[in-house]
């Protein structure tokens, strides 16, 4: 088994600001809805984005793929983990509170996990990952209510909306394991992003009209924080990350993401949420921990 990474003390600072950014991304999200439509701040946020990282690339002189299965699997990539996920937490957001769209996206660690044992040799469903993902949907399902899905309305509509989006990112977490192993991290954001940008940019069009930037301050600053700084910087400081803490450290980031979340939706918007939401959150946040492994070993020794 490879060993688990140490957390440094600059490890721990970079992954609570990428935390942050993720967290205040819900934040600039609702604060843009008010303007502009759901497809429309998508397309700002992977167009944008998409040029500061070929920026990126261009100054690290990084070869770029030319294989057309690269590029397809980029467009599925595009689809999976941007457009899709982008567009019903957009849409949710219109709904529900920001903090409690940023509880259901959490969720996206427990759908990688079915996901990644439905598809892989090397990722089986073991029981510590079997009782992990079952705390996990519990959470869920407190955090939702019964009498939400038993009323169906566009409040519960929004929070299945939302843990659609969390398959989505699972989806596509499996799908870039299987196809983009190799690829240089800030290509692989790069060609995603600009895959996105093709496809949601005259879909937006189309259904919400032509895009302008005679929008008020605090729109434009939304957009500015969420395209360039919660998508193209955080995607460079996500890999950052990765390198120093490993992936099994970087699974704590989904759990640090809501309670900025929570907290920015409180300070700036005045959100309240139902003490059931926090107890799904700490379900959920038991689950994932439990899948993690370390805290039992801790509990063992």
């Amino acid at each position: 088994m490879t060993p688990q990474k140490h957390l440094s003390l600059r490890a721990w600072l970079e992954l609570g600001l990428l935390a942050l950014i993720w967290g205040g991304v819900f934040l600039a999200n609702r604060i843009a809805l008010d303007e502009i439509g759901v497809l429309t701040l998508v397309a700002h946020r992977t167009a944008w984005a998409a040029l500061v990282l070929w920026g990126v690339v261009l100054a690290m002189r990084l070869p770029l793929p030319r294989q057309p299965r690269l590029w397809g699997a980029l467009v599925v990539m595009g689809l999976l983990n941007n457009v899709l996920p982008f567009s019903l937490l957009n849409w949710a957001q219109l709904h529900i509170e920001s903090g409690l769209t940023s509880i259901f996206n959490a969720a996206t660690a427990i759908f990688a996990v079915l996901v990644a044992a439905l598809v892989f040799d090397d990722e089986r469903l073991t029981l510590r990952k079997g009782v992990g993902v079952s705390l996990g949907f519990i959470g869920v399902a407190v955090a939702i209510g019964l009498d939400n899905l038993a009323r169906f309305d566009p409040r519960s509509l929004a929070q299945l909306a939302a843990l659609a989006a969390t398959l989505s990112y699972a989806l596509a977490g499996a799908w870039a394991r299987r196809t983009l192993r190799g690829l240089p991290p800030q290509i692989a954001a790069a060609g995603m992003l600009t895959a996105s940008s093709l496809m949601i940019l005259p879909t937006a069009w189309l259904m919400e009209g032509p895009f302008t930037l005679a929008l008020p301050a605090p729109t434009l600053v939304a957009l500015g924080f969420a395209s360039l700084i919660a998508t193209a910087g955080a995607y460079l400081l996500y890999y950052r990350v990765l390198d120093m803490a490993g992936s099994g450290n970087l699974l704590l980031v989904t759990l640090l993401i809501p309670p900025f979340a929570i907290g920015l939706g409180a300070l700036v918007l005045g959100e309240t949420l139902a003490p059931r939401a926090f107890l799904g959150f700490g379900l959920l946040a038991l689950g994932l921990l439990v899948i993690d492994g370390r805290l039992a070993g801790r509990l063992r020794r």
